[in-house]
């Protein structure tokens, strides 16, 4: 005699629509065309789903989200020599080339983004004169769109619109001055948490704040892990000097203790 209460859990067609995020009509189509029948059905008649086609549903989705038609997916789905295990290790290697094809997507927007809202009034042969091949602060409006907030964003902005060929020399002196320094102490030996350390980072944070947005502690401790972090300021710091991108960001976190001590 079969015993009642060990059978399998079913489920309804609007449960299965409102766990999967999808609609009625949808699974009905997907039974229609023999994509996913339910196992089970009711006394009267009405699909209901077990864990088995729960488990097909999501094989299904994932293939879908990965763009593969229909008629594909059942392919794939109903292949003998295929196991559940290999689904899922094509699904995570699929999803995983897709994620990477994205965030390189991404990356390209993100240039894209910073080459409109830099808006110097510069010619182009002034703009590649002055700036030379990298400089780290062309990403400074990115860095205010992430950890300074729309106000410091748009400071920065109303900033640089205006700044001349005039200004935009200035500023590259100073960095160029900053940054001899800061090779000069990593060459002795300096350590992050040293006065010498801590001041060339506070005076980092003042460039910024004078030429660009009013970086508080808080914002520069938030740039010092992007210096890191980034791939682009990484490796502008790192060919400034080997390690630079990580002494500077400790030396950035060093001062904002000393300042809040």
């Amino acid at each position: 005699m079969t015993n009642k209460t060990n059978k399998t859990k079913s489920y309804s067609v609007g449960e299965v629509a409102g766990f999967a995020s999808v609609t009625v009509r949808t699974l009905h189509h997907y039974d229609e065309i023999g994509l996913l029948s339910p196992g089970d059905r009711s006394h009267a008649g009405h699909r209901r789903y077990g864990d088995a086609d729960l488990d097909r549903l999501q094989q299904i989705l994932f293939y879908r989200e990965l763009g593969f038609p229909l008629d594909e997916v059942a392919a794939l789905l109903d292949d003998p020599a295929a196991d559940p295990q290999q689904h899922l290790q094509r699904q995570h290697e699929l999803l995983s080339a897709r994620i990477a094809e994205l965030t390189r997507m991404a990356e390209a927007v993100e240039h894209a983004m910073e080459a409109r809202k830099m808006g110097i009034n510069l010619t182009p042969e002034e703009k590649f004169e002055v700036f030379g091949d990298k400089d780290p602060e062309a990403y400074a409006e990115e860095s205010a769109r992430r950890w300074g907030g729309t106000a410091s964003y748009a400071e920065s902005q109303r900033r640089v619109a205006r700044y001349t060929k005039d200004d935009w020399e200035e500023i590259q002196s100073e960095m160029a001055d900053w940054t001899e320094r800061y090779k000069a102490l990593m060459a002795d030996g300096e350590d992050p948490t040293g006065e010498r350390a801590m001041d060339l980072a506070e005076a980092h944070r003042a460039h910024i704040t004078q030429w660009y947005f009013d970086c508080d502690l808080e914002i520069h401790t938030g740039l010092g892990e992007m210096y890191v972090s980034d791939t682009r300021f990484r490796s502008f710091y790192e060919s400034l000097g080997e390690g630079m991108s990580a002494h500077l960001r400790d030396a950035i976190h060093a001062n904002a203790a000393r300042s809040q001590n």
